[in-house]
């Protein structure tokens, strides 16, 4: 059983943008009401804007249930006017949280959340150190990074060794709200506390391995944002990978942060390299046209607001590759994340090997002749597995069954929010579910040949596909001896009805 964090002060850079409201601040009380957070804390919010501690508060109010006790929880949030780039702002932050700790009797412990574009975290952590704040050997000092990390291998290495200037390793915290989900974590639990998963776990047993990430919204208000990024930096680069992370690598020798993201590494080495000239053999990118979704026209990517006419951003990326290891030599690796899919989820699907011999006639259903083990990390959250059985009758025809566990069965169990538990997990200083410096410079190796193709290459095409199918043709065509899985957004009677 946890116990509650250090007292200290949480302070937000950006703290009246989006991601605070939206997220931060639910999560920060989610956690209150569970009364696990410190005894004594403060959370400090910062930005331009100028907003008195009040005007902080009612604006907080506006994302929080209308319960009581929501009052006692605004009364430890507190603002500060504060522009990233402004040294004489960092004085007043010192001063002010030197005022706030004595009120709250909170000793010199801060943890410090960059939630601003990554163009002024190395400002930010400048002048955080110039003030004294980014270490001490008496107290403990930790920073909060939101992505992108970089946009590109060297932007990446050139972010980590801004960090590293002003802030130790063991002190930066790269949050990827993917890996706070309970079901990714429950990867660990099912792969490495089961005598009858991991023993399987290799080439011996497993045909291949799928990740799919889909969602069904366009591109929303993020437009501006995401003709600059595409689905390859925005999700493949970082969800995705760390998702197969997860699935390849071994068991550490103790569940601790650094063996845990020493194993992760490991695997990010081992990625057979794709050749800039091998990209269009390995990767298919695709980007979404017009289409009617239920009886409503909805609009292509070049259409959408804020994206360029002539946009060769891609919205879907599906990628081949190999691991080459003992455990996962000749296993083929399957990942894909698009928008406009026809349903909005993220699993991970591993493919058993078929019996050597078929014995017995097969109530054919297309992609589900083999073993399957489904873990689902979103929507209705659960692990599928798909075996076959005898059709009741006459003779011995099989036919594919169903066996599963969902998250929602254990029904006196609540499950965290993906930044409850992350913000929970840097409070107690465990960076295990957190990215580390070395691991996001080896993710970003495994894309960069296919950022450098697609630059320098305009041949490679883009491949339109209408909203709400499962992306480009041309991507069904990379799995020769199978096909994807086309996940519902239900997992209970999977193959029976699909839920969109």
């Amino acid at each position: 059983m946890r116990m509650n964090p250090e007292n200290h002060i949480l302070v937000i850079f950006g703290a009246s943008g989006d991601l605070t409201n939206r997220k931060l601040i639910p999560a920060l009380y989610d956690l209150y009401q569970k009364q696990l957070l410190p005894k004594n804390f403060a959370v400090l919010g910062v930005s331009r804007t100028n907003l008195s501690d009040e005007e902080f508060r009612k604006k907080a109010s506006e994302y929080l249930p209308a319960e009581g006790g929501t009052n006692k929880f605004q009364d430890l949030l507190f603002y500060e006017p504060l522009s990233p780039t402004n040294k004489d702002d960092f004085k007043r932050l010192k001063s002010k949280l030197k005022k706030l700790g004595s009120k709250k009797d909170i000793a010199g412990n801060y943890i410090f959340y960059l939630s601003t574009p990554p163009s002024v975290y190395e400002d930010i952590t400048r002048n955080l150190s110039e003030q004294g704040l980014s270490k001490s050997e008496r107290f403990f000092r930790r920073l909060i990074v939101e992505k992108p990390f970089g946009t590109d291998l060297l932007s990446a290495q050139k972010l980590n060794v801004n960090l590293l200037h002003f802030f130790d390793e063991n002190q930066v915290y790269r949050i990827d709200h993917y890996l706070g989900k309970e079901s990714v974590q429950n990867m660990l639990v099912t792969r490495f506390a089961n005598g009858i998963f991991e023993p399987l776990w290799n080439r011996n047993f497993i045909e291949r391995i799928e990740v799919t990430s889909a969602e069904s919204l366009g591109v929303e208000s993020r437009g501006g944002y995401y003709d600059q990024s595409g689905a390859l930096r925005d999700m493949l680069q970082n969800h995705l990978l760390q998702l197969v992370g997860f699935t390849a690598m071994e068991p550490p020798v103790v569940i601790e942060a650094n063996a845990i993201r020493n194993e992760i590494v490991k695997v990010f080495q081992s990625l057979r390299p794709i050749k800039e000239c091998e990209v269009p053999e390995f990767v298919v990118r695709g980007q979404y046209t017009a289409s009617t979704i239920q009886g409503k026209p909805v609009k292509g990517y070049r259409e959408e607001k804020g994206i360029h006419p002539d946009s060769r951003t891609e919205t879907f990326v599906a990628m081949k590759f190999f691991i080459d290891n003992w455990r996962w030599g000749g296993v083929p690796f399957y990942i894909r994340t698009g928008k406009r899919l026809p349903a909005r989820v993220t699993e991970i699907v591993i493919h058993f090997k078929q019996v050597p011999h078929h014995l017995f006639p097969s109530v054919v259903i297309p992609g589900q002749m083999d073993n399957q083990l489904v873990i689902r990390i979103q929507p209705d959250e659960g692990i599928l597995l798909k075996f076959r059985m005898k059709t009741p009758g006459a003779g011995f025809q099989a036919q594919p069954v169903n066996m599963n566990f969902h998250y929602s069965d254990l029904a006196e169990v609540r499950l965290p929010s993906a930044y409850e538990r992350l913000l929970l997990d840097c409070m107690q200083g465990d960076a295990t579910l957190y990215s580390r410096g070395d691991a996001v410079e080896e993710a970003w190796k495994i894309v960069q040949p296919i950022i450098d193709a697609w630059q320098n290459n305009p041949d490679i095409p883009v491949y339109g596909y209408p909203a709400g199918t499962w992306g480009p043709e041309m991507a069904e065509n990379m799995i020769v001896n199978g096909q994807w899985r086309y996940p519902c957004k239900n997992l209970t009677n999977d193959g029976t009805y699909c839920e969109l």
